[in-house]
């Protein structure tokens, strides 16, 4: 029963730090590799303002998602949509400005134990005689509202499903008039602002360290590749099944190995079916 109820937290825990990555990859086909120090930033910049300037909580939190979606609408509008069309200039001006911010801010002394958030709610419950401390839920029904409200944005708003047909048929989307630039920008910015509220939800479990942000990037890419790269419902999909096959790692073999799941699973994925669960990328390919 504790894995049951573990791995369901610790597969809404992948979830919400891979589906900005996808989200953005899916609609754009840029893979955003700054979303790890988007993460950080978020956390970050929520205990800069709840800290340092004495704003509440939840402003705290609110200006710190605008910001880093800003950031994330910045990133695209000035330097991916330069290199886009070129795959590895995409990864290497992404990863550049990703890493650039990291040790920006290791440079400003993020590390060690100083940059904590304080849990949203205090306490736990015994679910089926398992604890779990309400900042765990907190991650569950956070996980659950956020996939709920993708779903809902990209089937009845005007926003949402220019950014689904553009991610379906960019070609098509160009002709009806959708702009396919800004869709991308936006959908980036999306994708930004959803890492930095991952951010803020998973953190308070730890300190705001730099190393998490390459950590949380790694699990993004080992999502989207097993789920298939752009598919939404794959990442869903692929973070429940690396979240049990973690869990079961730590509670069968050794807790330091549930990071080489992951490796594992990127390894095993592309040997066996390149495009993912989901993915169209490699099907003719297959095919031949």
């Amino acid at each position: 029963m504790g894995i049951l109820i573990y791995g369901l937290i610790n597969s809404l825990d992948l979830i919400l730090m891979s589906i900005g990555f996808a989200l953005a990859y899916g609609v754009s086909r840029v893979p955003n590799f700054a979303h790890g120090a988007l993460f950080i930033l978020g956390g970050y910049l929520t205990w800069l303002f709840l800290f340092r300037f004495n704003i509440p909580y939840l402003f705290s939190a609110l200006l710190a998602v605008i910001i880093t979606a800003l950031i994330g609408a910045g990133l695209y509008r000035f330097i991916i949509i330069r290199v886009r069309g070129m795959p590895i200039s995409e990864i290497i001006a992404s990863f550049g400005v990703g890493l650039a911010i990291l040790e920006f801010l290791r440079w400003t002394g993020l590390r060690g134990t100083t940059y904590m958030l304080p849990s949203f709610f205090r306490g736990g419950v015994y679910i089926f005689d398992i604890p779990v401390d309400f900042q765990r839920i907190t991650i569950v029904l956070s996980g659950i509202a956020i996939l709920v409200f993708i779903w809902l944005f990209t089937s009845y708003t005007k926003t949402g499903l220019a950014l689904k047909a553009i991610a379906q048929n960019e070609r098509a989307g160009l002709v009806l008039g959708i702009d396919s630039d800004r869709a991308a920008m936006i959908a980036v910015a999306i994708g930004a602002a959803l890492a930095a509220i991952a951010g803020i939800i998973i953190l308070p479990l730890g300190n705001i360290i730099v190393e998490t942000g390459y950590e949380v990037l790694i699990f993004a890419i080992a999502v989207s590749v097993c789920g298939g790269l752009g598919s939404l419902k794959g990442a869903v999909l692929a973070s429940f099944i690396i979240g049990y096959a973690q869990m079961l790692t730590v509670s069968y073999i050794a807790p330091h190995y549930h990071f080489v799941v992951a490796m594992l699973v990127i390894v095993i994925v592309l040997i066996t079916r390149p495009s993912g669960l989901f993915g169209k990328q490699k099907e003719l390919e297959e095919r031949v």
